[in-house]
C-alpha cells in the first residue's frame, strides 16, 4: 500500500529501499516560498539505528502489511515493560526501543495497540489523548490573569506538561499524546 508523505504518523511502519522503518517522530514544514516537506526520525527495524530523513510532501511511501493486536499495560520492571494480550492473556516484555516515548502517557491497565510484522512486535500505538492526574504544580500567582501564562505541572507518570494557572495538584486533565500539550480539565 502506498501513502503520501504527509500522511506519515508516529508509530507507523514504512518501507524505504526494501528496509522497514518505524516512525519515531515527524514534523511538517512549509518554509516560505519553498515546497512543503516532512522531516522524520526513523528507526531501522533491522539494525535499530536512528536516521533523520526529509521527505517531499508529494513523495509516495510504501506501508507494509502490519497486524495489530490489543494489549493491556501491566507494570514496568527496570527497562522492561510488561503487557498482556487481551485475548490470550499471554504476557510479553517490551523493550524501550519498541515503546519509545509512550510510557510517559501510560498507567497500569491502559489499553494499547501493538503492531506486528511477520509475528515480531515493532511498535505500540497509544490513544490520541489520555487522562492523567496532576501530581505537582506550583500555586497560581494572584493577579496573573492579564496574559495567558502557563505553568509547569508534573503528572502522575512523571511527564511534565504546561498547564493553565487554575490547575491544582490532584486534578485530572486531558493531554494530547502526539504533542504532549494540555487539552482540557476533566470533570
Amino acid at each position: 500500500m502506498m501513502i503520501k508523505a504527509t500522511d506519515v504518523r508516529r508509530g507507523m511502519v514504512i518501507t524505504m529501499e526494501g528496509v522497514n522503518f518505524v516512525v519515531v517522530d515527524f514534523a511538517h514544514h512549509t518554509p516560505g516560498n519553498l515546497r512543503a516537506m516532512v522531516q522524520t526520525k526513523l528507526r531501522n527495524m533491522n539494525s535499530g539505528a536512528l536516521i533523520d530523513k526529509r521527505l517531499r510532501s508529494v513523495d509516495q511511501i510504501e506501508v507494509p502489511y502490519v497486524e495489530t493486536k490489543e494489549y493491556e499495560y501491566l507494570y514496568s520492571a527496570g527497562d522492561e515493560h510488561v503487557f498482556m494480550d487481551t485475548e490470550t492473556y499471554d504476557q510479553l516484555h517490551f523493550s524501550p526501543e519498541i515503546i519509545g516515548t509512550a510510557m510517559s502517557f501510560l498507567l497500569p491497565n491502559s489499553r494499547v495497540m501493538v503492531k506486528y510484522i511477520n509475528d515480531k512486535p515493532v511498535s505500540i500505538e497509544i490513544p490520541d489523548s489520555v487522562e492523567l492526574s496532576v501530581a505537582d504544580t506550583p500555586p497560581a500567582l494572584a493577579g496573573a490573569t492579564a496574559t495567558n501564562q502557563y505553568k509547569e505541572a508534573t503528572m502522575e507518570t512523571g511527564l511534565k506538561v504546561q498547564v493553565p494557572p487554575f490547575i491544582k495538584p490532584g486534578e485530572k486533565i486531558r493531554i494530547d499524546t502526539r504533542t504532549s500539550e494540555y487539552l482540557e480539565r476533566v470533570k
